[in-house]
């Protein structure tokens, strides 16, 4: 898929960024691959329990097209996946941990209204 470098307008940062991270699911592999660092698909599945098998998949290939993460294929029987994060992939961490810091705050805020609420 090509990508494309934004000029600058405002908002262009943004733009860039999200057109690799965009998309429910991009994110949430990328953060589950820089904590594990290689997952097969079958512990992505897992870990992401609201996501089809399909939609995990298609979003593991965009992610490798945009050379965000590697696909390794183990000739074993029967055949083996992982993936983990190529260099490219790696500079998207402080998007990500700052999305993970962020995550964090709010859901200890709401979850401290809610029980307040009850």
């Amino acid at each position: 898929m090509t990508r494309r470098v934004y000029d600058c307008q405002a908002g262009c940062p943004v733009e860039s960024t999200l057109q690799f991270i965009s998309g429910k699911w991009k994110s949430v592999i990328l953060y589950h691959l820089l904590k594990e660092k290689t997952c097969h698909f079958g512990q992505l599945h897992r870990d992401l329990k609201d996501c089809s098998q399909r939609m995990l998949a298609l979003q593991l290939h965009e992610l490798e097209q945009d050379g965000l993460i590697q696909k390794n294929i183990y000739q074993t029987k029967p055949l083996s996946t992982d993936y983990q994060m190529t260099d490219f992939g790696k500079s998207l961490e402080p998007v990500i941990l700052a999305m993970e810091k962020w995550g964090n705050s709010y859901n200890q805020q709401h979850s401290t209204i809610e029980e307040a609420e009850l």
